[in-house]
């Protein structure tokens, strides 16, 4: 699949189809979106917000989740505030999402016949990472927006005058629904 994506790519650029998408690397709208990495999300999720190249950040990761604050989505979001003047964060969230009921458990067996040893497991444990707790997904979804709204909302390095707020956004339709936060 790289090698077609790479074949495409020297078409693409060679027929100068990378004019449309010229973009300055500050958000138009001076707004960060956090969501999911969920294939359905690719073309819906900026199509539904009325979002353009160029117009928003849009950092994405499985389930749409800051799961500490000091994780990557949580400085993904620091750069663009500070270095990208980001004024406006939305933490959107979608209904069926894969992440929700998400657990090591389930994962285990498919690493474990992967080729990933028991042992690489057991030293990884014992190296202090809780991979319960990392590949935990969340069984709530408008509770799992609410969470990481907080959680960015009381990040010690956000400035108090950025404005964040969570929704779900429809898998299929694209509505949006906000979530009281």
């Amino acid at each position: 699949m790289i090698d077609e994506i790479l074949i495409f790519n020297k078409e693409f650029v060679a027929r100068g189809d990378y004019k449309q998408y010229v973009a300055d690397k500050y958000p138009n709208k001076k707004l960060a979106v956090l969501s999911c990495m969920d294939t359905r999300l690719t073309e819906l999720l900026p199509a539904a917000l009325g979002l353009k190249n160029g117009d928003a950040k849009i950092i994405k990761n499985a389930g749409g989740l800051i799961m500490s604050p000091f994780d990557s989505a949580m400085r993904s979001l620091l750069v663009a505030v500070y270095e990208l003047g980001v004024e406006e964060i939305m933490v959107v969230a979608h209904t069926t999402c894969g992440a929700c009921h998400m657990s090591f458990g389930e994962f285990e067996h498919h690493m474990i016949e992967r080729g990933i040893t028991e042992h690489t497991l057991e030293t990884i444990k014992h190296s202090g990472i809780d991979l319960d707790k990392w590949l935990e997904g969340f069984h709530d979804t408008e509770q799992s927006v609410v969470g990481t709204v907080d959680t960015i909302k009381k990040h010690p390095l956000l400035p108090h005058d950025v404005v964040v707020r969570g929704f779900i956004i429809d898998s299929t339709t694209g509505e949006l629904a906000e979530v009281n936060c």
